[in-house]
């Protein structure tokens, strides 16, 4: 068998198509289009359901926010303070190392909560911002997932699989949909710049591609200087020489491409690309330096320091305005083992207004009907307090078998609560909702059938939603 046989390959054979055109002289081409180039499609066939959601803006509270200080009301604990946890409402169910060893005693919630808008919510004192805006909010109160500690919880809440090596949710809905502007990636994270140290570790795992081609990862803008690492050219180094430098790389990828059909040189090629746009567009796109003070009041205090959590969400309020599909934000520190009280409230300072801004801005500028904003983190936290419960130094230990994340725009019925958990706030008590029916019904709202939206790996079809049963949650759309 010659040389040029054993090089041919299924994707390269079907890259000759009909006129024997070299698929790689198709991308290249395609990429090398200059501005009347279409923006970035998806697959062929979708959506293949009717869309509700044209992007969405993922608020990634990595850590564990307490739904009993924050969203799930349990006036009730209040009778039953210090005393054991049943162990009818235990179940024998595991707990982490850190409280293994300790009594499972009844810490009731420090906060007070009051009802808000005409949907009448409870939500906790800590969050006054939120609250102006519960009647465009879903609350879902029975989420459960089947990690208790955070790196596998937080891995199967963003991929769908406790083990690294999947696509992330973002990735996925690059792969599917692409994006709305060819000036920027599908999909975009960020961090927020903490005003202390943080011990809560993020992964590039989380926004990875898995076995997806590299192309569809969430590209990480930065708080430094250089949003993105290695965009910048050299001081010095002309546009026209970067030009023909990238037409020369472009050439001899494109002959490799059409020799092997590896998609990750088809990759490569259009990387270079984008980063040689992303020159221009990142910098426009992370100064915010034109946008007008009721802004940065609408925001908060902190959202004029780089990096900030508020900082960021107005970013992410540019990002969907320019098209991009998935953007999401990171912050971490919600980990309340200890000193519940000053712990938690601190990350509520940080994100509770900005959180709200972005859906009065998004709804303002007419974007929040079709962008889908989800906030929440990997799992809960227990009702048993951690340590002394009745101290000031006391917190709560991880809970993965109930825990609130809430939802707005994009498709979602506004102003409701959805599902309820146990008089413990420890078991779902009404309508459950595990992390994989989160993912089917985030699909579906962009149009898509999470069934059938696969990907083929290693001799499997591989989804989001995996193999186990999941469903599209009905009673949170509109």
């Amino acid at each position: 068998m010659n040389g040029d046989a054993l090089h041919t390959t299924r994707r390269f054979f079907l890259g000759q198509g009909a006129a024997a055109v070299p698929l790689g002289s198709i991308a290249l081409s395609s990429l090398m289009a200059a501005d009347e180039r279409p923006a970035a499609i998806g697959l062929p066939g979708l959506p293949n359901v009717a869309p509700k959601a044209k992007r969405v803006i993922f608020l990634t509270q990595s850590g564990g926010p307490s739904q009993i200080e924050l969203f799930d009301y349990k006036p009730g604990l209040m009778k039953l303070a210090g005393q054991e946890l049943p162990d009818s409402v235990r179940q024998g169910q595991r707990v982490t190392t850190m409280t293994a060893n300790q009594k499972q005693l009844i810490m009731p919630g420090v906060t007070k909560f009051a009802r808000h808008g005409k949907s009448g919510a409870t939500i906790g004192e800590w969050l006054p911002h939120l609250a102006t805006v519960a009647d465009d909010v879903c609350f879902v109160k029975s989420m459960h997932t089947d990690q208790i500690n955070h790196a596998p919880a937080m891995t199967q809440f963003l991929t769908g699989h406790q083990i690294p090596g999947r696509p992330s949710m973002g990735a996925w809905v690059s792969y599917g949909l692409g994006s709305a502007n060819r000036n920027l990636p599908d999909y975009v994270v960020m961090l927020s710049k903490m005003q202390r140290p943080s011990d809560q570790p993020l992964y590039d795992h989380y926004w990875g591609s898995g076995f997806l081609p590299s192309r569809y990862q969430g590209v990480k803008l930065r708080n430094a200087k250089d949003a993105v690492l290695y965009l910048q050219d050299p001081e010095g180094l002309p546009r026209t020489l970067r030009r023909g430098m990238l037409d020369g790389l472009a050439e001899l990828n494109q002959r490799r491409l059409a020799e092997t059909g590896d998609p990750e040189i088809a990759t490569r090629i259009r990387q270079y690309e984008m980063a040689y746009r992303m020159q221009t567009s990142v910098p426009a796109m992370t100064d915010l330096s034109k946008e007008p003070e009721e802004v940065f009041e609408l925001y908060g205090p902190d959202s004029r320091r780089p990096g900030s959590y508020a900082a960021n969400c107005i970013m992410a309020r540019r990002l969907a305005e320019s098209g991009v599909r998935f953007i999401q934000l990171f912050h971490p520190d919600w980990d309340h083992h200890s000193r519940l009280p000053s712990w938690c409230t601190a990350r509520c300072r940080d994100t509770d207004q900005p959180s709200a801004a972005l859906i009065k801005d998004l709804k303002r500028r007419g974007m929040l009907d079709d962008t889908l904003v989800i906030w929440g983190g990997e799992f809960g936290r227990s009702v048993a307090g951690q340590g002394q419960w009745d101290s000031i130094v006391a917190g709560r230990d991880h809970h993965p078998r109930c825990f609130t994340i809430w939802m707005a725009g994009g498709g979602v019925k506004p102003g409701i609560s959805y599902g309820a958990t146990d008089d413990f706030s420890f078991n779902v008590a009404e309508s459950p909702v595990h992390v994989r029916d989160l993912h089917a019904t985030v699909m579906h709202l962009l149009g898509i059938n999470h069934a059938t939206f696969t990907y083929r790996f290693q001799g499997l079809d591989f989804r989001l939603t995996g193999v186990e049963p999941s469903r599209v949650v009905d009673g949170v759309l509109a």
